[in-house]
């Protein structure tokens, strides 16, 4: 079965409608005369505050296909008070300013990346690439998340693991929806980033097809284009476990990201040597 590509017009339709059903009068300086039928500011204010026609303003959030300058979309970002990376996510939809990102198959993980990873001991560490494919990875992270060498290509993909893992799961404990919000809005943004490339729109449809939590997480349509990993995990045997996030790119290839977690000075490292070498033994 073939995936719809994804269609510009409407996805920026769809983000426009949550946002102003998110910005109350008052946040935009307006004051409120009387009931209203649906939350936020009217489609007419938001004609109003960005400086442009109530009609050309309906049709761009009825997803027809009109053209919309740099000007007004930074006037329209004003508005619903978006930050950057939300910014750049409708840039990205309306095709302006920002190019979009080629598509393009992330690079193998050369030996010295792993070798670097290997030498991290007792630090869960990992690669991931653009579309958030875990390609590489240490023992340390395998006693946490299971053994990647075992798992298909489906299961080490980051978003399907964070919605589908029991295991992962458990590890991140009450932290977890806030994390899986997190992931979520991070994959919407490299959806848009990356819309010529049919791959997203097949991960969309496994993803919806698979979790409720991550069709009802993508409907809030948030965007974010880093990970607020928590320093908190929970191992099922030897309870709470603390880190240190650390995340960076290669400057070889900016495509990988490389994530590692440093075990806190307060018994974490000491649960750790346990663990991988209970897993050695």
């Amino acid at each position: 079965m073939s995936i719809p590509q994804i269609d510009r017009h409407q996805e920026l339709a769809r983000f426009l409608r949550v946002r102003r059903e998110r910005i109350s009068p008052e946040q935009a300086g307006l004051q409120d005369h009387g009931r209203r039928r649906t939350p936020g500011l009217r489609r007419g204010e938001v004609a109003m505050l960005a400086g442009v026609g109530l009609d050309w303003y309906t049709y761009l959030e009825q997803g027809r296909p009109i053209n919309v300058s740099a000007d007004v979309l930074d006037r329209l970002a004003d508005v619903f008070m978006l930050d950057a990376a939300e910014r750049k996510h409708i840039f990205y939809l309306a095709r302006k300013q920002f190019p979009l990102e080629k598509i393009q198959e992330a690079p193998a993980v050369e030996s010295s990346l792993q070798r670097f990873l290997d030498g991290l001991a007792t630090s869960p560490a990992c690669i991931m690439d653009f579309r958030m494919n875990i390609v590489a990875w240490n023992s340390a992270y395998c006693v946490l998340n299971g053994d990647f060498n075992l798992k298909s290509e489906q299961e080490r993909n980051f978003v399907w693991m964070t919605f589908t893992s029991p295991q992962f799961r458990h590890l991140k404990g009450d932290q977890w929806e806030h994390h899986a919000r997190r992931i979520a809005s991070q994959f919407h943004a490299g959806y848009a980033r990356y819309a010529d490339d049919p791959w997203w729109s097949e991960q969309y449809e496994s993803l919806s097809a698979a979790s409720s939590e991550f069709r009802d997480f993508w409907d809030a349509y948030d965007v974010r284009e880093a990970i607020d990993a928590p320093k908190t995990l929970h191992c099922p045997n030897l309870g709470q476990l603390n880190f240190d996030y650390i995340s960076f790119q290669s400057l070889e290839h900016p495509e990988l990201t490389v994530t590692i977690h440093v075990p806190q000075q307060d018994g974490t490292m000491e649960k750790m040597e346990q663990l991988l070498k209970e897993k050695s033994s």
